[in-house]
């Protein structure tokens, strides 16, 4: 069976997405952290991120390193932690999240209610800035 982010990225479920190459994807976490928090996944079904191929889990991180610069251009932070947890849908997959001090990388803690414009907003902006630096993605 699809994971939920296979299913994300075949159109299934809609998502707020901020960018797409040929082999990776990233969109909004629905259920943010922060503002500008981001899921980056590999658009191949990989349970576990050290299961990727070499080729393909540099591919990732190079894609994520792009998304985390877009980020940082338009949603202001001291920097974008990086996680990556592998627990909650199995599905490899990095979170970027935009912080200010290291306690802002707990997920234990509140999430931020977003409307749906303001989610779409983010992703807008997130997306004409990975555009604007990334012109061939």
């Amino acid at each position: 069976m699809a994971s939920i982010f296979t299913k994300i990225v075949n159109g299934e479920i809609p998502c707020y997405k901020i960018a797409e190459s040929e082999e990776c994807f990233a969109f909004l976490d629905i259920n943010p952290l922060a503002r500008g928090h981001a899921l980056v996944i590999p658009k191949k079904e990989t349970d576990y991120i050290f299961d990727l191929d070499d080729d393909l889990y540099h591919t990732l991180f190079d894609f994520a390193k792009k998304v985390g610069k877009a980020t940082e251009s338009v949603i202001p932070c001291k920097r974008i932690g990086m996680i990556v947890f592998g627990l909650d849908v199995p599905h490899a997959h990095i979170h970027l999240i935009p912080i200010n001090k290291p306690s802002e990388m707990s997920f234990s803690s509140p999430r931020v209610e977003l409307t749906p414009k303001e989610f779409m907003d983010i992703a807008g902006e997130i997306s004409r800035a990975f555009k604007k630096m990334y012109p061939g993605g």
